[in-house]
């Protein structure tokens, strides 16, 4: 299954943040939409880092409550692993494993076009393992 069938079922919806804005205001959309990540951009298409819940758990110990107010660039990953809708789910997966990453926006033509998590891929791939074992199931009774 390539990534865009898996954005196709999921939709294109990418919830960003402004480099400027707090953290407070960033934990408040991720707690707001149940959502462990937002793509910090500018304008909305391009990408500027990545900010999760795991960057703001990693930077309180040294910087305590005030963290708060800084600015989401100030925690957020700004090298963030990308694919394009042509990518394989599995290869995706491959990815998130090896650089034990959750989250990862899908770019074409340079616009961010959707973003995929680990959780969606799971689920993909056991949709395409239900599938296998559908077809293997007919085969054999049908043989």
């Amino acid at each position: 299954m390539q990534i865009a069938q898996l954005l196709r079922r999921k939709g294109p919806e990418v919830a960003t943040v402004a480099p400027d804005a707090t953290v407070a205001a960033a934990l408040g959309v991720l707690a707001e939409r149940g959502i462990g990540a937002l793509v910090v951009s500018g304008d909305g298409r391009t990408i500027d880092g990545i900010v999760t819940e795991r960057d703001v758990v990693r930077a309180l110990p040294e910087r305590g409550a005030a963290l708060l107010e800084d600015p989401v660039s100030t925690v957020m990953t700004a090298e963030v692993r990308t694919c394009v809708p042509t990518a394989s789910v599995h290869d995706l997966a491959r990815t998130m494993t090896d650089h034990r990453i959750r989250h990862v926006p899908v770019v074409e033509e340079g616009a961010m076009v959707g973003i995929v998590s680990i959780g969606d891929v799971v689920k993909a791939r056991l949709d395409e393992l239900e599938e296998e074992r559908k077809q293997l199931v007919d085969y054999i009774q049908t043989a």
